[in-house]
């Protein structure tokens, strides 16, 4: 029977009255406050391409940038944004843990000096102080570094600044920070009148890493929500590739502290270091960077890449 027009109007009208379809709630943690290297989850949220794929997220920044994985672990949020080095270690320890996308495909630590500084080489460093912020992987990656310089750790000494990479190197505290980002630190130093020089761990004796993932719990994993939220993040990476500055105004939009000339230049330099398939997974990657931490005497044994990352759109 074809509906009259009163019918019509009525359907409509309960159609708007009806409540939305439930969104699937998903809980990230950031690895430290908003900024350009979380822009494809920002701009996902604000593009809406969350809700889209049928997902209500929420972003939380940490207090404390060494607790999220930890979180996760226990339970407390579905995924987390970390680091593929600090992935392996935690791993190790026991805390369930896998990779389940990608954010940050290249390495963006670095080991920074002064750029019209006493050190111009790495093997400058011998005597000298090198600042940083965590043990353990950094400690690693600075003695493989110093490794293809002829160097050993007993040649440095190694001092914790805490976060205050940039102002320790800058006051003369240290003579060179470990540690810090390729795509931030050196801009924070030419915008306080100094000139920063990189050093970077895949051209010193380090096998390629991803900088930033998702990590979520082994245990309880929910692959279907994981799946469409880094579809989404995939929209968002697209979207900033073909879009920059519009992405750009959505991205900086969402707090007043964005939209400084550090976070700007972050933005440039982190855009072509974004995942482009963010599920995608290099398994010869982190299969090379387990044998590095073994011979380095972090771990005593080597895990198959599957205890450690996953595709989670892959058949099991």
């Amino acid at each position: 029977m074809r509906p009259t027009r009163l019918t019509a109007a009525l359907l409509a009208g309960l159609l708007l009255a009806a409540p939305a379809l439930a969104q699937d709630r998903l809980t990230l943690i950031l690895d430290w406050y908003v900024n350009p290297d979380h822009a494809p989850v920002i701009v996902a949220q604000e593009m809406g391409y969350f809700r889209d794929a049928g997902l209500e997220v929420e972003i939380v920044a940490p207090a404390d940038p060494t607790e999220p994985p930890k979180l996760v672990a226990a339970g407390k949020a579905d995924l987390a944004v970390s680091y593929q080095p600090q992935l392996h270690l935690q791993v190790h320890e026991g805390l369930p843990l896998v990779r389940v996308g990608t954010l940050v495909s290249t390495p963006l630590n670095c080991l920074m000096v002064d750029a019209n500084g006493p050190v111009q080489s790495l093997a400058d460093l011998k005597g000298r102080k090198v600042g940083y912020s965590l043990s353990g992987i950094e400690t690693a990656m600075m003695a493989a570094m110093l490794g293809s310089a002829g160097l050993s750790m007993e040649d440095v000494q190694m001092i914790n600044v805490n976060w205050s990479l940039t102002p320790a190197l800058m006051t003369g505290q240290v003579d060179a920070v470990a540690g810090a980002f390729r795509n931030f630190e050196l801009t924070q130093m030419r915008l306080a009148g100094g000139a920063g020089k990189c050093f970077y761990p895949e051209e010193a004796g380090l096998p390629a890493y991803d900088e930033l993932i998702f990590v979520a719990n082994s245990e309880t994993l929910d692959r279907d929500r994981i799946n469409r939220f880094l579809g989404a993040v995939e929209r968002g990476v697209t979207e900033i590739l073909n879009h920059p500055e519009e992405a750009w105004a959505a991205f900086a939009a969402t707090s007043p502290d964005l939209s400084d000339d550090l976070n700007r230049q972050a933005w440039i330099d982190t855009l072509p270091r974004f995942a482009h398939s963010p599920a995608a997974l290099d398994q010869g990657r982190y299969a090379r960077f387990e044998v590095f931490l073994k011979e380095a005497g972090l771990v005593d044994k080597v895990f198959p890449v599957a205890r450690l990352a996953i595709d989670p759109g892959a058949q099991e």
